[in-house]
């Protein structure tokens, strides 16, 4: 995309920066005039950045990005295939995978019912999870959804949607606080939560 000549360098990756999940205008100027005072690292990010947009690609399987499809947890023989843990973004899988206290699978639903931002059942991969049951080898489906209104309507949906399937459909406990997100979950709180999970 043409970019107007005029336009000040710095400006425009403060801008983009700033677009950034977390990053406040004040932490986009900061990293932006690190990056220009350091051109080793600046060049690194940009490779790495058009290496991640040109060899990572979605995992058909749980929906998480990696360099193979399958990915390498769905791939892993270590993992125990009669367990889908399900979760709305990468970043809730990393961190469950980080606690050490989970093995099984994983399922990726791309976010969480939203009805007033416009996100319905067909916006995440719902269809996808029923498919990955069809077979009869899961016989628990874990419901870890962020402890929020959202992620709480997703995992009641998800619990009606699974009833009549057969399945044990269980959700983590509330050792993750009300209002928190995974992804900044400490380990031993997320390790105590899925250990302590309930069937709904």
């Amino acid at each position: 995309m043409a970019r107007d000549p005029g336009e000040d360098p710095v400006a425009r990756l403060v801008h983009h920066l700033s677009r950034l999940p977390g990053i406040g205008g004040k932490t986009a100027v900061r990293l932006a005039q690190h990056l220009v005072r350091d051109a080793e690292l600046s060049g690194a990010l940009a490779d790495a950045l058009t290496t991640a947009r040109t060899d990572l690609l979605p995992c058909s399987l749980c929906g998480n990005v990696g360099t193979a499809d399958p990915c390498r947890l769905c791939t892993d023989p270590k993992r125990d295939d009669t367990i889908v843990c399900v979760v709305e973004r990468s970043q809730d899988l990393e961190a469950i995978v980080r606690s050490g206290g989970y093995d099984g699978r994983f399922h990726i639903l791309g976010g969480a019912l939203s009805p007033l931002d416009g996100v319905g059942p067909s916006e995440l991969r719902v269809r996808e999870l029923l498919a990955r049951l069809e077979d009869g080898v899961v016989q628990e489906v874990i419901l870890a959804t962020n402890p929020t209104v959202e992620g709480d309507t997703t995992a009641m949906y998800l619990a009606r949607l699974l009833g009549p399937v057969g399945l044990k459909v269980s959700r983590i406990a509330r050792g993750v606080s009300v209002g928190a997100e995974l992804e900044y979950t400490d380990s031993s709180t997320i390790t105590r939560a899925i250990e302590d999970r309930r069937q709904i």
